[in-house]
């Protein structure tokens, strides 16, 4: 009423600012709020699919950083590669925007484009990138069969269907009459907390998978279902800087339980729950309300986890060094236990 352009104001732009504002001051990188549209694409991944480029971002020191373009889409066919930091979307500097902001900017229709700015890692020049987005289904897994009989399980994410696809993988390597396992959890960016505890129960006997504490200090502990398929197979596990959330949960129970020798870099450090609620005119907030623990009482969130084994690899690698030391790791200790 009192303000001298009071006329031109709009209530709606007032009242979202307002809700941004005080998300902001929780000093939480993962609050945010979403407008209807935003909140609509952001609930489009229970779905099995959603409309976009095929990227998992995060938060590292502040920035909006590709943790990993998800295998065969628009974003990978583009050139985007993990570690990528996103300085612009569509002209607008990313800074100071939360994750979930530029998530919302990036997805779209399918058949529409977005233009991103990125620096590359190792890289002074940022690059402009123009990406089409499509439909992105969200593949869990792939298992290869390598020499020796090695299983090479890549996981990319934690989705619904996780479990069901690693138990038709799990049948398909007895049939191959695999001897070990290389469970690659690199640029994982995590996914449901359901499916980390029943994936993770396919490896472990027995125990907790997790707990958390929320604001209040009440502590959830997640505990291992029983009937895992994969609890006797000799395995290593391949993590980096960009496995992050329910993937570091499963790594943390593996190295607590002392189920399996760990090979890699330190994981992201995501490691808490952040809960989309809903709003009445189809907006929604996003925060966070606990945090995740390894079963022996390790902090996830801006920790990470540190392997058993530190092998580095450098952008101008031709060969996939980790995994070849996985490999070795592998064939030692099957050897040892032959």
């Amino acid at each position: 009423r009192e303000h001298i352009d009071g006329e031109k104001l709009d209530a709606q732009e007032l009242s979202d600012g307002a809700i941004r504002g005080m998300l902001q001051a929780l000093d939480d990188p993962y609050a945010a709020f979403l407008n209807p549209q935003q909140f609509s694409i952001e609930s489009q991944d229970i779905q099995g699919f959603f409309e976009g480029i095929g990227a998992e971002v995060g938060l590292r020191d502040g920035k909006i950083t590709i943790l990993a373009p998800m295998p065969d889409t628009p974003a990978e066919k583009a050139g985007i590669r993990p570690g990528d930091v996103i300085l612009e979307i569509e002209g607008e500097s990313t800074q100071g925007i939360s994750l979930m902001e530029a998530v919302g900017k990036i997805r779209g229709e399918k058949g529409t484009s977005v233009l991103l700015l990125v620096q590359h890692r190792n890289n002074n020049e940022p690059e402009l990138i123009t990406i089409v987005r499509g439909v992105i289904p969200l593949e869990s897994l792939r298992l290869l069969m390598q020499v020796g009989r090695i299983g090479h399980l890549r996981l990319f994410t934690f989705a619904g269907t996780t479990n069901r696809e690693l138990k038709e993988a799990l049948e398909r390597f007895e049939r191959a009459q695999g001897v070990g396992l290389v469970l690659d959890l690199r640029n994982n960016p995590g996914g449901l907390l359901s499916s980390v505890v029943d994936v993770t129960s396919q490896f472990i006997d027995g125990g907790l998978v997790l707990y958390q504490l929320n604001a209040q200090g009440n502590r959830t502990d997640w505990k291992v279902k029983g009937g895992g398929k994969a609890k006797e197979i000799p395995m290593v596990v391949l993590v980096n800087e960009f496995s992050a959330s329910a993937s570091e949960v499963l790594v943390g129970a593996i190295m607590d339980h002392d189920r399996a020798t760990v090979i890699g870099t330190t994981t992201f450090g995501k490691g808490s729950v952040n809960n989309l609620w809903p709003l009445s005119d189809g907006s929604g907030v996003n925060f966070t309300v606990a945090r995740w623990f390894t079963p022996s009482g390790t902090l996830i969130e801006g920790e990470g986890i540190s392997p058993t084994i530190i092998q580095e690899i450098s952008d101008d690698e031709t060969e996939d060094v980790q995994l070849d030391r996985a490999i070795e790791v592998l064939q030692q200790e099957l050897a040892r236990g032959g």
